[in-house]
């Protein structure tokens, strides 16, 4: 388990983590999402104690990172693929970190197998392998030491979409037999594949948590599209109900399907589509939830005429 408790660290009068707590448990993925400079990576540095904290407690097992016994061997832990020395190859970079957590030579072979480099990539110099295969090895070595814990900073960067599935995969059979995974990520449709929790930070303040189910439940929407969608945004309308196209022509409304199909039969529309929005519904979330710290305003399009794909109505 991991227990953060009024996590803060301040730069001067800078504050990059303002008093965040949550937990990540064991059994469970955490997706630990934000902008970029919202404060994850200081909040990880913080956890493993690469970085002080200015005040409140980071506790992995019911310690801190520095006083577990061997560390390595209890957390597997991967804030930068990058950082692994470029000199050395991939099967020393896992040799030393047997070393480190008391694995012998079959370790190294069966993390390498694992993560899927071949022995010709194993006997490269790291400073010659791509960023997908550094974090391939980031990985082997964070589960050298046989860990309970996994702490990973953006894992799937570099990875084509067979190495996400892959990643994804093994993260969630590590959880499935009793790990805790705690992940930062931007990539949020798979986070949104894997993740059981998640805790989204912006401008160093935790904006929501909770389970991933919890969270999405709460923010009913679907997906639906009519013969007729002038008089579907018609009703729509005449429900109170919020609606934004979409450039296929459909709507996303901000309502149940359930809700949706009744309205839709009582004005006698004959509906093509209606399917709740699951797959747009975390981007959503995040993006609202975050909308003050993003770097990038959408947009705007020029509005169609006479098609919900094209219209907002607010209730």
């Amino acid at each position: 388990m991991i227990r953060i408790e009024h996590l803060t660290k301040r730069y001067g009068d800078f504050t990059a983590v303002d008093d965040i707590s949550f937990t990540a448990e064991p059994g469970r993925v955490t997706g630990f999402l934000g902008p970029n400079g919202a404060g994850k990576s200081t909040a990880l540095r913080m956890l493993t104690q690469l970085t002080p904290a200015t005040s409140g407690s980071a506790l992995v097992l019911g310690r801190r990172y520095s006083d577990l016994p061997n560390p390595s061997r209890h957390v597997g832990v991967m804030l930068d693929a990058a950082a692994q020395h470029p000199g050395r190859t991939g099967r020393e970079v896992l040799q030393l970190a047997a070393m480190i957590t008391g694995q012998g030579k079959a370790r190294v072979d069966a993390m390498l197998e694992l993560v899927g480099l071949e022995r010709s990539e194993a006997s490269r110099r790291v400073k010659n392998y791509s960023l997908g295969m550094r974090q391939r090895l980031g990985l082997a070595g964070a589960l050298m030491g046989r860990p309970q814990v996994l702490v990973l900073d953006e894992p799937a960067n570099g990875l084509d979409p067979a190495g996400i599935r892959w990643m994804r995969e093994l993260l969630r059979g590590f959880a499935d037999q009793g790990g805790t995974v705690l992940l930062s990520s931007h990539l949020l449709h798979e986070v949104e594949q894997i993740a059981d929790d998640l805790v989204l930070i912006g401008h160093g303040r935790i904006r929501a948590r909770g389970s991933l189910h919890e969270l999405l439940a709460a923010r009913p929407g679907c997906v639906a599209d009519a013969e007729d969608r002038p008089a579907f945004a018609n009703a729509l309308r005449a429900a109170g109900l919020t609606f934004t196209g979409r450039t296929d022509g459909a709507a996303e409304i901000v309502a149940d399907a359930a809700h949706v199909g009744r309205v839709a039969l009582d004005a006698g529309i004959a509906l093509t589509l209606l399917r709740p929005a699951d797959g747009t519904r975390l981007e959503d979330m995040f993006l609202e939830l975050t909308a003050d710290t993003a770097r990038d305003a959408p947009a705007q399009a020029a509005p169609a005429q006479h098609t919900p794909a094209r219209e907002e109505t607010r209730a």
